[in-house]
């Protein structure tokens, strides 16, 4: 790669912040976060032991709303993740795991019918209960979580059919999902229908729970949520679709924050099941209802008078009676981050991907067990792994190969740097220990040192700790770091120092912690001419001096860009430093927090890297969705190296912070008809990035 021109000597350096969706912004605004407080704030840093097998890609999946926030002493929802995996096919095996004091994700794989009728099978804490496929189904009965269960992911099954014949059963208390007392809950993608009582009841101050992408239909009870004296609990219910359900839709009584969007409430006319109401909100609970689409719904919106309710871009057809709102209720973004899809976009959303999708709860393909073994390296310090370097593990790997290798790295620290060349795609780094800090792989060099045989100096792509050169690499759950000490070395003439290079296309980076000083992240491609498509997600990335540069095509989403201080304790810095060729997407940060315990007002979001004075360059950086700490500079964006930041791409759409700003000459915002061309799926093309 060409050397960076206008980087030259040590200039810039050192701090953090936190937030993904789900995490208090409070926490994100506090602007003084020492590095290492918030980790674990994405509810990842669970992960599966050393010796269990790799685990399929939506087992990495994370609560959003309510459930990913940090309280009661649970950080987020994340289910059995770190336990066992177990398939199971009958109520025996079902009830002896979901009862179990461990942690397990447990796989409903078959149709379990409950026995007695009406059985509610108690579900205790951390676990995920899944469905494979669309095949898991619960008959007959339902799940309940009991008074102080937690970190509970109900998913992709289908439960079903208690119903006794009385639409308004007064005697059978038969629910498929109670809740009662618990906290930390995601209900998400299942199918809940025909039961003699409620679909789901969220009862005696249960909280921080999220209800999303769910059916719920052909019921009249459909979705409680009170039984309290108390007003503490908080609930988002979103992308659900409501169809043929008479009442409680949901029916919130003394809800603390009930954040409700981007539902479908339908009731189609010549059936047999007429809607009594829709949304309500009840007592003393506070309600923000956004993006919904109701149809042929009686009263769709009601509130009692000593409730708040604040609707914004809800559409309605064909509804009649009440539609009330009034009172003030509460900003959501004060505690998590979301986006919202257009209200006209919902039920077509709705209609295909809500319910139980074929591809949650289905596990690896089987595959020979000589072939497995060969597919999976092992590397441990202490020698219990076949390898002691990660660096001999990946020349273990066959040029030319054509199928992943798994590179299962236990905890430790590993001081070497690591390469992957262009000839060994398919590779994927996985930290085995509980945390993203349990697993770190660290090196010093920096651009101006010296080379061992005396050759020359390192450069700034060759100061890499880990260098990707081949396509189609992962990684997760694990900490790269480059620690050159820039105090230490102030007489070199180069202090870039980077942690991590891509130079490759089809690049999954998730749960990692990236950290350095000045270029800690370089996003590159294989050439000028070569597409370098990244996805970084649920991450941290610490730095100071464009610590994420390059002229790849990436997307960093859900994760948190912390600002360090310089060597010498002073604040200032660039976060972005793009060099993208003309005609190709550049860097895109969404929903994600940048900040640190830096100075206010101190650094810039970006500025154009015209790597070797190209004028044929074309940078970028949209930063959308974000949370902007008050380090930001007020006039965001800058020139550089005789290039002014006006003349390439860089732009802004719906943050929020102490440090985001009003659309001016120094600061460009995005219309809302740009945005909508400036999303992840855009930057990809053909290429769809699922988890790692």
């Amino acid at each position: 790669m060409i050397e960076r021109h206008g980087h030259g000597k040590a200039r810039h350096r050192r701090r953090r912040t936190a937030l993904l969706a789900g995490v208090p912004l409070a926490l994100a605004a506090a602007g003084a976060m020492a590095y290492g407080t918030a980790f674990g704030v994405f509810g990842e840093d669970v992960q599966p032991k050393a010796a269990a097998a790799a685990a399929p890609d939506w087992t990495n999946d994370a609560a959003d709303g309510f459930a990913s926030v940090h309280a009661l002493g649970q950080k987020g929802t994340y289910g059995g993740r770190g336990g066992k995996t177990v398939t199971v096919r009958t109520l025996a095996d079902l009830e002896k795991y979901a009862t179990a004091r461990e942690p397990y994700v447990i796989v409903v794989a078959a149709t379990i019918s409950m026995s007695p009728k009406g059985k509610e099978l108690k579900v205790a804490s951390d676990k995920t209960v899944v469905g494979a496929g669309t095949s898991g189904q619960i008959v007959g009965g339902g799940l309940v979580l009991g008074q102080g269960v937690h970190n509970v992911i109900i998913r992709n099954l289908t439960i079903r059919d208690s119903y006794q014949g009385i639409w308004n059963d007064k005697e059978h208390d038969w629910d498929a999902i109670q809740m009662d007392g618990a906290h930390h809950v995601w209900i998400d993608h299942n199918n809940l229908r025909h039961m003699a009582d409620g679909l789901i009841d969220s009862r005696k101050d249960t909280t921080y729970v999220t209800v999303s992408w769910n059916r719920l239909s052909d019921n009249n009870k459909t979705f409680g949520i009170g039984w309290t004296k108390n007003t503490t609990a908080d609930l988002t219910i979103h992308h659900n679709w409501f169809r043929e359900t008479g009442q409680r839709n949901p029916s919130t009584d003394n809800v603390a924050h009930a954040h409700l969007y981007n539902n479908y409430l339908q009731d189609d006319p010549g059936t047999g099941i007429t809607s009594s109401y829709g949304n309500y909100a009840r007592g003393r609970t506070k309600m923000v209802l956004e993006n919904s689409y109701f149809q042929g719904v009686a009263n769709p919106v009601i509130k009692d008078d000593t409730a708040g309710l604040v609707q914004r871009g809800n559409i309605f057809t064909r509804t009649s009676g009440r539609n009330e709102s009034g009172g003030t209720a509460f900003d959501p973004k004060a505690h998590y981050n979301y986006r919202l899809d257009k209200a006209s976009d919902v039920p077509a959303l709705l209609k295909t991907g809500a319910g139980p999708q074929s591809s949650i709860g289905t596990t690896v393909s089987a595959r020979p067990a000589a072939a497995a073994a060969q597919s999976t390296l092992n590397v441990a310090k202490d020698g219990s792994g076949r390898y002691k370097s990660v660096q001999k593990a990946v020349d273990a790997v066959p040029a030319g190969n054509t199928s992943r290798v798994v590179i299962r790295i236990a905890p430790g620290t590993y001081r070497e740097a690591v390469k992957i060349p262009a000839n060994k795609p398919h590779i994927t780094f996985e930290g085995t220990g509980r945390s993203r800090k349990d697993t770190v792989i660290v090196e010093g060099h920096a651009s101006g040192m010296t080379k061992p045989d005396g050759s020359g100096t390192y450069g700034t792509s060759g100061s890499a700790t880990v260098a990707v050169e081949a396509d189609d690499f992962r990684a997760c759950n694990l900490t790269i770091s480059n620690d050159f000490d820039e105090a230490k070395h102030q007489h070199l003439d180069g202090q870039q120092a980077v942690a991590l290079r891509t130079a490759a296309d089809r690049v999954r980076l998730d749960a990692l912690i990236i950290s350095g000083d000045q270029d800690t992240l370089l996003l590159d491609t294989a050439g000028k001419d070569r597409t370098g498509r990244v996805y970084l997600t649920n991450s941290y990335v610490i730095g100071n001096t464009d610590f994420i540069f390059g002229r790849a095509t990436a997307v960093i989403d859900k994760s948190v860009l912390t600002l360090k201080r310089r060597w010498n304790g002073t604040s200032a810095g660039y976060v972005t430093a793009p060099s993208t060729p003309a005609g190709r997407k550049g860097f895109l940060i969404t929903r994600t927090t940048i900040g640190g315990d830096v100075s206010a007002r101190s650094f810039f979001l970006g500025r154009p890297w015209h790597a070797g004075g190209d004028a044929s360059l074309d940078p970028q950086t949209t930063i959308r969705d974000s949370i902007l700490g008050a380090a930001v500079k007020a006039a965001p964006w800058t020139d550089m190296g005789g290039f002014s930041w006006r003349n390439d791409r860089f732009a802004e759409y719906s943050n929020e912070g102490p440090g985001a700003g009003a659309a001016g000459g120094d600061r460009p915002h995005l219309t809302d008809v740009q945005a909508g061309a400036q999303e992840t799926a855009d930057w990809f093309g053909d290429w769809k990035p699922t988890g790692v």
